[in-house]
């Protein structure tokens, strides 16, 4: 059984708080656009269609709105979180795992 010194678990958890803080901005950005891309042709459809105009009341634009734009929060942070979890396992695995090529 081995020990874990303190100084390696400081720096794992410095690890994971940036992984962490770089996923929420991603995931953020990701939403800023999403609610654009999601506001505009719902605010458009809700003044040109008459259907639109008659079944989407401002809590049902909303509702379509906050939809996407948490949709793609979460989805940027996750792939984001698992990227660099994916990055990080390949620069601590040992050597023999790290030789991909097939020669």
């Amino acid at each position: 059984m081995s020990t874990v010194s303190r100084a390696y678990l400081d720096q794992r958890l410095a690890a994971a708080n940036r992984c962490f803080k770089e996923a929420a901005m991603a995931g953020a950005k990701a939403a800023a656009v999403a609610t654009i891309a999601a506001a505009v042709p719902t605010l458009a459809s809700v003044r040109m269609l008459p259907w639109a105009r008659a079944h989407l009341n401002p809590t049902g634009q909303a509702l379509i709105i906050s939809t996407v734009a948490g949709m793609a929060y979460f989805i940027v942070a996750d792939k984001t979180i698992l990227s660099m979890a994916r990055k990080h396992s390949f620069e601590d695995a040992p050597d023999h795992l790290k030789n991909t090529s097939f020669h």
